[in-house]
């Protein structure tokens, strides 16, 4: 499947796109959000499953409207546990690593800080978790999942669309980068999906990308080290990385991978 290869359609405030694989149709959600929040939707035999949440309000009752014709069976919620108001009695499915994280870990500090920037916009409640999972093989409303641990929460593979659900790539777009092991993990997590050959590429933050887009990735992360390794502060560290990267969004990301490298 072609990354390119889908149907367009312009919601209120965010757009679908969607593809086509016969049996099985994926809803990619844009939902236009201040923070770039993708949210992914499997539609199978009248039932969908999806993964992530949105967490802004406005987002929340436009993906629900979107959704209503089909019967939800459940959610996999790995990184983005805030939005718990977005179908609060749909089953939710996390590991127990991805529950921390949201409930008590660095994904807390993020709902606190985006409640603090976002205000009454943001919907700042957590997801509770029904079912905790470990790794392996899950079957949700028909669809078959391969769930990945992974040191935040966990990634998820789909076999039937020979696609994987990972937090971020974005080939044009900085990442949150926590230090150059966190960059290592990056990497070998990237290859992984190269050596497999996955079609399509799902993140929290960017539109369905390739393998292409994977090896343009890994790139920008051997070069971020390579950058860090010659600065001595956060500062001059991001000048360094907008200037070879000008046309790179995510500039607030960048920030907060400044901070890791140069706490």
């Amino acid at each position: 499947m072609n990354k390119n290869t889908c149907k367009t359609v312009r919601l209120s405030k965010g757009e679908m796109h969607i593809y086509d694989f016969g049996a099985v149709k994926l809803h990619a959600y844009r939902t236009n959000d201040p923070i770039c929040d993708e949210v992914f939707v499997l539609e199978k035999n009248g039932k969908a499953v999806i993964i992530e949440s949105p967490c802004f309000f406005d987002n929340n009752s436009e993906l629900a409207e979107y959704v209503r014709d089909v019967e939800v069976a459940g959610m996999l919620i790995a990184y983005h546990a805030a939005g718990g108001s977005f179908l609060p009695d749909v089953p939710k499915y996390a590991t127990q690593n991805a529950v921390d994280y949201s409930v008590s870990g660095g994904g807390k500090a993020l709902i606190d800080q985006f409640a603090g920037a976002f205000g009454k916009a943001f919907d700042s409640d957590v997801h509770r978790i029904t079912h905790v999972v470990g790794e392996g093989r899950l079957t949700v409303g028909g669809i078959d999942f391969v769930i990945r641990r992974t040191a935040e929460a966990f990634d998820v593979e789909i076999p039937e669309v020979n696609a994987v659900y990972t937090h971020m790539l974005g080939h044009d777009c900085h990442s949150i980068v926590a230090g150059a092991a966190h960059a290592d993990a990056m990497i070998a997590g990237l290859r992984e999906y190269i050596r497999k050959g996955y079609d399509l590429i799902l993140t929290s933050h960017y539109t369905p990308e390739d393998l292409k887009d994977a090896e343009t990735k890994i790139a920008y992360l051997e070069n971020l080290k390579r950058i860090a390794a010659g600065r001595t502060d956060a500062e001059s560290f991001k000048a360094e990385v907008g200037r070879q990267y000008p046309q790179y969004s995510g500039q607030n990301y960048l920030d907060m991978t400044a901070g890791f490298f140069f706490a």
